[in-house]
């Protein structure tokens, strides 16, 4: 093991398991991914804490749950005292954060990391002071320097809107411009150990891009609940699959959908028939070409500045996004598709090569684990376990992981009643032996056994068999709960 080895941690936003070929996915485009899975750890399972943006970022950035990290939902600042894993490492250490932050004042450098670029001008409600609302993002300069216009009049000054953005060659993409700012920095940094985070935009909506036409909709493989509504799901998860897919709306309703889809994040995609969703599906995939594109110039950067050897490189995404299974949209919820993300880590002295680890692995565990990779002390504090020992080849991965969610204060999410029920604070687990349970406070309770039942299509939680079984997985919640602080109340089964 290197004395000091460098950790580049790379991440995409809304970007689910099943969009790599070391996933099942054989027939997507991403030649760089692929090359890094076949040099990396590669986890079978790996869970987010919560399928929100915010929470989930608070969770990879600082090892606390969304509840402890004072990041229960999105348009929330992370509070100061909560440290991110740039606070954690010694000084010897350079430490960059490039790309969208989502966690409060978005244009200015903190949290530990000396070197910053922004990429987001359209969160300035989550700015602390009123002069942060007059800088513009790094990429923002970016653009004009490159000859654009920005096309959209706000109270702070003209932005880019979403659409002009996704309408750019792929020369003027979040992206790109991230992966450049990578470049110069491992460039900079070759003589000093480094800390360097990339967060992508993509391939969050708009789901369009310069690549559109990649992917012929028609042709699509899609899993069996692609578009299916979830009918013994949660009344929230029914609700939204009706909403999106335009089933039994009042007059009133089926405005708001109009209005919801009408926005710059799906605009263009109706989604009244098989034909849109499919469309808007290949867009999202599209997307994630971009994605693998700036990862191959991260990895040439790192070969060039010949770092590969000491250097840990970590893959993954916040969380993913339905994209019609289910028949919905977003994530908020615990579905597979939702609550699982790509993860690889390449440490080619830990492994040569491809090695898959199965079990779950939670999001939670991604601080203490490269803390100990890296050879820093780990935090007592912290909430998850490094797994280390699993890296170095030691024991199996044999844990139960534990999601959440809570929505109050959230985002309009479409109409009045869709709001209400996602107040509704809900709790998860997946145990060893791959069963979830997700229990809500005032909703439908769900069972799934993931063996048998990959795509969550048979919710067990009614069946008197399986009552037992139940209550001791509500007993792990429970406990989790105390051990974390969690306060959420939750029905007694």
């Amino acid at each position: 093991m290197p004395s000091k080895p460098n950790l580049v941690f790379i991440f995409s936003d809304r970007q689910r398991r099943d969009t790599m070929s070391v996933y099942g996915n054989d027939w997507i485009k991403t030649p760089h991914l692929n090359e890094l899975s076949d040099e990396s750890i590669v986890f079978s399972n790996t869970y987010v804490t919560q399928a929100v943006c915010a929470p989930a970022r608070a969770s990879i950035m600082t090892g606390l749950y969304p509840h402890s990290a004072g990041m229960y939902r999105n348009k929330l600042v992370m509070p100061q005292d909560r440290k991110t894993i740039a606070e954690m490492v010694s000084a010897d250490y350079r430490k960059a954060y490039f790309g969208k932050w989502h966690l409060g004042d978005e244009v200015v450098r903190q949290h530990g990391f000396e070197q910053w670029s922004s990429v987001m001008d359209r969160l300035t409600d989550e700015y602390t002071r009123p002069e942060y609302k007059q800088l513009d993002s790094d990429y923002h300069q970016f653009l004009l320097d490159n000859g654009q216009v920005p096309d959209l009049e706000t109270i702070h000054g003209a932005i880019f809107s979403d659409a002009k953005r996704a309408a750019l060659p792929a020369g003027l993409q979040i992206t790109t411009f991230l992966a450049g700012k990578a470049e110069k920095f491992i460039a900079d940094n070759k003589n000093s150990p480094f800390v360097l985070y990339a967060s992508f935009l993509e391939p969050h909506p708009p789901f369009t891009g310069p690549y559109d036409g990649l992917y012929d909709p028609a042709d699509l493989p899609v899993e069996p609940t692609f578009l299916k509504r979830p009918d013994t799901s949660t009344l929230f998860n029914r609700v939204r699959s009706d909403f999106f897919m335009g089933r039994d709306l009042t007059t009133e309703e089926r405005s708001m959908r109009t209005d919801y889809l009408a926005n710059p994040t799906y605009s263009g995609f109706e989604l009244n028939d098989e034909t849109s969703w499919r469309r808007l599906r290949a867009g999202y995939l599209s997307n994630i070409t971009l994605v693998d594109d700036a990862v191959g110039r991260i990895l040439t950067a790192i070969d060039n500045a010949g770092l590969k050897e000491n250097t840990i490189v970590v893959f993954t995404s916040e969380h993913g996004d339905m994209v019609g299974t289910h028949g919905m949209l977003e994530m908020r919820n615990f579905y597979e598709e939702a609550a699982t993300v790509p993860l690889l880590i390449r440490a080619p002295w830990l492994c040569r090569g491809q090695r898959k680890i199965d079990g779950n692995l939670g999001q939670i565990d991604l601080v203490p684990t490269l803390l100990d990779i890296l050879g820093e002390p780990i935090p007592a504090y912290l909430q998850g376990t490094s797994r280390a020992d699993i890296l170095q080849g030691n024991g199996d991965l044999n844990a139960d992981v534990f999601m959440e969610h809570s929505g109050i204060g959230d985002r309009d999410l479409g109409t009045p009643r869709i709001n209400l029920l996602n107040t509704l604070p809900s709790r998860s687990v997946v145990t060893q032996d791959r069963w979830k349970l997700n229990l809500c406070a005032g909703d439908q309770g769900e069972l799934y056994d993931l063996n048998a039942d990959p795509y969550e299509e048979e919710n067990l939680f009614c069946n008197p068999e399986h009552r037992d079984r139940i209550r001791e997985m509500a007993a792990r919640i429970r406990l989790w709960q105390i051990q974390t602080g969690d306060e959420v109340a939750l029905p007694s089964v």
